[in-house]
């Protein structure tokens, strides 16, 4: 990129590191934001700066949040009885719009991928197992993504809790096979839980 000035040349480089953005569109956008007012730049300037120092992961669930505990966390009104394990914080907020699902969540930040080199480890395993100790859960509904991690993700959870004596319950298909949750709309995934279904 040695064509265009630094700054534009660092710019482009910088957009084409986010998902699904290549060289076109990368440098389609810098190009739009030089012709965009300085106050409206600043302004998205200043809300990437905010997410990075505002935002966190809740201390219970692993949710993104301002507050610690986040607000799900601190309802009273959810069902403590029912725990709902996702993979990305998207994930959560897909579920959530559906209205179905009113207890309590937890986000795995991730999925199983040996290829990829994620083992139970590197994703919120260990942390789900210490939430379940006392706190009076009754099922644990599997709601990782329907591709080949996520599948392995359950089957691995499942393995885990199914001797802790908890009704371990996967959501049902009705997704696409190699989608993720945070695509998918609020009827299917209403449908995906309502028809749920105990994992073998």
């Amino acid at each position: 990129m040695a064509y265009y000035p630094e700054p534009v040349a660092r710019l482009i480089e910088a957009f084409q590191k986010l998902p699904g953005v290549g060289p076109k569109t990368a440098q389609r956008q810098a190009f739009f934001l030089l012709k965009r007012p300085a106050e409206e730049v600043n302004e998205l300037a200043e809300a990437l700066r905010e997410l990075k120092t505002r935002i966190r992961h809740c201390r219970e669930c692993f949710n993104v949040t301002e507050e610690d505990p986040c607000r799900i966390c601190r309802d009273p009104a959810r069902d403590a009885r029912a725990l709902c394990v996702v993979e990305e914080p998207n994930d959560l907020l897909a579920l959530e719009r559906t209205g179905e699902f009113r207890g309590r969540y937890h986000v795995l930040l991730g999925a199983l991928s040996p290829l990829d080199g994620i083992g139970p480890e590197d994703i919120k395993v260990r942390e789900l197992l210490a939430r379940l100790e006392g706190q009076g859960l009754e099922e644990v509904i599997l709601a990782t993504n329907p591709s080949v991690e996520g599948e392995a993700t359950a089957i691995y959870l499942a393995k885990l809790l199914k001797p802790l004596g908890l009704r371990v319950t996967r959501i049902a298909r009705g997704l696409p096979v190699g989608g993720d949750l945070e695509y998918a709309d609020e009827v299917t995934l209403s449908k995906a839980l309502e028809g749920r279904r105990e994992m073998r």
